[in-house]
């Protein structure tokens, strides 16, 4: 007899399937829930501006390095221009420093030569030249020193301060204004203006400055600086020094130091000149002039010379008329 079998219910299995479904979606929605879990933002957002502040923070850093830099940099520009215009003026000493030699080279040589032929000429005198020049007493009349009578008893320099003088000059005119003082051992008074008029110390206008040693040597220190305006015309100087400090029994020499005349009338001064230095009945005035010329613009063409012809002659002009002696320098440096 065969055994049937039992007919699985339909009811049964649907129930398993529903339990199934709904197990599976509780399932899928926690799988759901956990992926897709918020992201917290706000520790995003502190990380993002701690990093934005130390990005600044480094900015700053490199912004106050680069202005070191940048100031270091402009530092060591300063240097090397500093070091170029140094090397520049050195190399400038060098070169004059090296003219200045060759020029001492040349006169060392010619002096030699003239130290040579003049040996020679003393070794080749005879006795009875020797006896002559032995026997020789200059003459007590004799008061010139070069050829420039020194038998005053007032000195007054009346120099020319101008820029031209100033700029190239004045280093030997030091040394003859030195020159000259040392000519005079002993003067009764001195006085220094220049060539308008201005006295070179304000506290001895119109009076004489004292002759002693510190004296001297105040007026050749004061001189090295001295730098006053000047319109390169000695009139001034000369007519304000004769109608101030003349009187009679004074024995004065005026010292004119320049380079150059402005004027355009060399005639019109000498008149001027003649009018206030008159002369006695026996032609003598009532100052010597003399002159010394510093050859300054000579060294320049011949189209920027013509103040310097003028001086030339209106000084030579004045010193032989106010029996003075004009003296030509043949350079206007100092060596």
């Amino acid at each position: 007899m065969k055994t049937k079998r039992r007919e699985i219910e339909g009811v049964s299995l649907s129930f398993l399937d529903v339990i199934s479904c709904g197990f599976g979606a509780l399932i899928l929605l926690l799988v759901l829930t956990k992926v897709f879990e918020p992201v917290v933002l706000e520790d995003t957002i502190e990380n993002l501006q701690g990093y934005l502040a130390a990005l600044q923070e480094d900015l700053f850093n490199i912004r106050g390095e680069t202005r070191d830099l940048n100031r270091e940099m402009i530092r060591k520009e300063d240097l090397q221009v500093d070091e170029i215009k140094k090397l520049t003026e050195l190399q400038s000493d060098l070169e004059a420093l090296q003219e200045q030699y060759e020029i001492v080279v040349r006169k060392t040589k010619v002096n030699d030569t003239i130290e040579g032929r003049l040996t020679i000429a003393k070794q080749t005198l005879t006795e009875e030249m020797q006896r002559l020049l032995k026997d020789y007493q200059r003459s007590a009349q004799d008061d010139t020193i070069g050829g420039i009578p020194v038998d005053s008893e007032y000195v007054i320099f009346i120099i020319d301060t101008s820029g031209s003088m100033y700029t190239n000059a004045w280093p030997l005119v030091v040394q003859k204004v030195a020159e000259t003082l040392e000519v005079y051992p002993r003067l009764k008074g001195i006085q220094v203006m220049n060539d308008m008029g201005n006295y070179m110390f304000s506290q001895y206008a119109n009076e004489w400055i004292p002759d002693t040693a510190a004296r001297r040597n105040a007026i050749v220190d004061r001189l090295q600086t001295w730098n006053v305006f000047s319109n390169s015309s000695p009139v001034e100087g000369i007519t304000k020094a004769i109608s101030t400090f003349y009187k009679p029994g004074r024995k004065i020499s005026l010292y004119v130091f320049g380079d150059d005349f402005s004027g355009r009338s060399v005639e019109q001064v000498v008149s001027i000149v003649d009018r206030i230095n008159r002369a006695d009945a026996e032609g003598n005035r009532l100052v010597r002039i003399h002159a010394v010329g510093f050859p300054v613009l000579f060294s320049l063409p011949p189209r920027y010379q013509a103040s310097a012809i003028r001086f030339s002659i209106l000084m030579r002009e004045l010193c032989i008329r106010n029996g003075g002696t004009f003296v030509a320098l043949n350079d206007f440096r100092l060596f």
